[in-house]
């Protein structure tokens, strides 16, 4: 076995198929496919189930998957290791980011990182609950994971780093009459137009809470991306109800927002997993630590 054959069985898992894989990898795919029954050879399990033309992993091979990535992380870490031991001197920290946490503090994070080590490169992954943050991390596919949730975040195997907490505020079209920098109390929402994410999400909860409690207060659209909510807003189909990390930008692309008050938190973690985290990924979760000193929240492990 050598790290080669684990580079093409992950490429074959993530890309869907030997054909792809050998485009990617810029190999012949008779090389990538003995490659491949050498390994299984070595290992003495089937990786893959053969059905026509296609492949589609086996219980083995999905065994196998974290472990694998693990394996070429370690390697990554001693090659950026043998590079450069008085920094980071290139390589990639991969992370998943909910939307939200994925507007801030990610952008403040990923600003303050490349400042600090421009040879790297920070790749994000998109994830829409934290379930799929988590499943991000423990499977390997990203050392790192961004998520909000209702309460603080707790879950096993895994270590979780609060980063902040952001309330809730409403975000409007420039020509309604919402003024920008007030504070409005739920009801007075009543006879509004919203617009709000699918059922599940704490944004939706605040917003049915908000139509349940407020006469005449509708939702006029469901959208299942957030970064379709921002423009929605601006063309004038309704308000929206979303956490304070999208204040800066809604801002700069001249939007008003208004505090809620009472209104609940989106609570922001970082989550990894306890070893095996490459160089970059260590220092990126160092610089969220600072950040999350910085915002005053304690974090709910180390």
């Amino acid at each position: 076995m050598d790290a080669r054959q684990l580079e093409y069985f992950l490429a074959i898992v993530e890309h869907g198929g030997f054909s792809k894989a050998a485009a990617v990898l810029h190999v012949a795919q008779p090389s990538l496919s003995q490659a491949m029954a050498n390994l299984e050879a070595d290992l003495g399990v089937s990786l893959f189930h053969r059905m026509g033309r296609g492949v589609v992993l086996s219980e083995a091979g999905a065994e196998l998957l974290e472990p694998s990535r693990r394996v070429l992380r370690d390697l990554a870490a001693v090659r950026d290791k043998a590079a450069g031991l008085s920094g980071l001197q290139g390589g990639t920290v991969e992370v998943a980011a909910m939307p939200s946490p994925g507007i801030e503090p990610l952008t403040t994070l990923i600003q303050r990182f490349t400042e600090l080590h421009p040879s790297m490169t920070v790749s994000t992954r998109a994830a829409f609950t934290p379930d799929e943050t988590l499943h991000l991390v423990r499977s390997g596919v990203c050392e790192l994971g961004l998520l909000g949730a209702a309460t603080p975040m707790t879950a096993s195997g895994v270590d979780v780093l609060a980063v902040e907490e952001q309330p809730f505020v409403v975000v409007a079209a420039p020509d309604d009459d919402v003024p920008d920098g007030a504070t409005w109390h739920p009801r007075e929402l009543g006879g509004r137009k919203l617009i709000a994410s699918r059922q599940g999400s704490l944004m939706r909860s605040i917003v049915d809470d908000i139509t349940a409690h407020s006469v005449g207060t509708e939702i006029v659209a469901v959208v299942d991306h957030r970064t379709s909510i921002l423009p929605l807003v601006l063309s004038g189909v309704g308000i929206a109800v979303l956490p304070a990390s999208w204040t800066r930008l809604a801002r700069r692309c001249g939007a008003v927002v208004a505090s809620i008050e009472p209104t609940a938190h989106l609570h922001v973690a970082m989550i990894s997993l306890p070893a095996h985290l490459t160089p970059g990924a260590r220092a990126f979760l160092e610089l969220t630590r600072s950040f999350g000193r910085h915002q005053g929240v304690a974090p709910t492990n180390e």
